[in-house]
């Protein structure tokens, strides 16, 4: 089984080298104290996030919420290439949070929640504030489940506009039509630059989001002969976005 990966903030990974002894306590040392009940002994990996990430051995237990642990190896990952910007429609129940969980999980870089035309959910007011909070408690978790060193960005609500600049400035802009010609797996992914793969909502797009991704130069593609939801249509693409590229290659 691979290692358990523990949030740490990125000044105290910055803070200490090789054999240094690093302190993990709060909310994370309690989680690996008590409730994975790691020992003295144990290899885990410390995270900050943002792309460093620390291999320590676990050298003494504080106490229930605090444990020390030297210092064995740390790298700061690069950034990876090409970047997977995923714009993810708002969607009903915690379909959309399937969804934020899943993305984070395969390996995506940044999750935009889109409140599309069609979408039956309104992130307005103090919607909007509590459900990006949400989605980014949910990124962070899965990042750690998924024993990731860089999490991925959850951005602002953006509207149908906002999607357009992130079109206009990709690499490659790829929209998800069940009724598209053209197959994911028909087109050249980068090897650089951003991937930007917008998923609709349950209802589909507008005939006016439609027109504007075409004009703004994106793609429509389709997953194949089934109709995916909303919330695992994106993954499943940017598995086979992922498969096009060096992304997945075993290191």
């Amino acid at each position: 089984m691979s290692r358990p990966v523990h949030l740490v903030p990125t000044p105290v990974l910055e803070a200490v080298g090789i054999g240094d002894t690093v302190v993990l306590d709060g909310a994370e040392g309690r989680h690996a104290v008590v409730v994975r009940r790691l020992r003295v002994g144990e290899v885990i990996d410390l995270v900050d996030g943002a792309g460093v990430r620390a291999r320590v051995r676990i050298s003494r237990i504080v106490d229930p919420s605090a444990l020390e642990a030297d210092v064995l190896t740390i790298v700061t990952e690069p950034v990876p290439a090409p970047r997977i910007v995923v714009v993810q429609a708002l969607a009903k129940g915690d379909r959309g949070e399937t969804a934020v969980e899943t993305l984070t999980e395969v390996g995506v870089d940044v999750i935009v929640p889109w409140q599309a035309a069609r979408c039956v959910v309104q992130w307005t007011g103090g919607k909007g504030a509590s459900g990006l909070a949400r989605w980014s408690r949910i990124a962070l978790e899965s990042g750690k489940q998924s024993r990731r060193a860089r999490f991925p960005e959850v951005g602002a609500v953006a509207s149908t506009d906002g999607v357009l600049e992130l079109i206009h400035s990709a690499a490659v802009a790829l929209v998800l039509d069940e009724t598209a010609d053209r197959a994911l797996t028909q087109v050249a992914i980068p090897p650089e630059g951003d991937v930007v793969l917008v998923v609709g909502p349950e209802g589909g797009f507008s005939e006016d989001e439609s027109a504007a991704f075409e004009a703004a130069g994106a793609v429509a593609v389709r997953l194949g002969p089934t109709v995916l939801r909303t919330s695992t249509a994106g993954t499943v693409a940017a598995a086979v976005i992922f498969s096009a590229t060096s992304r997945w290659q075993v290191q």
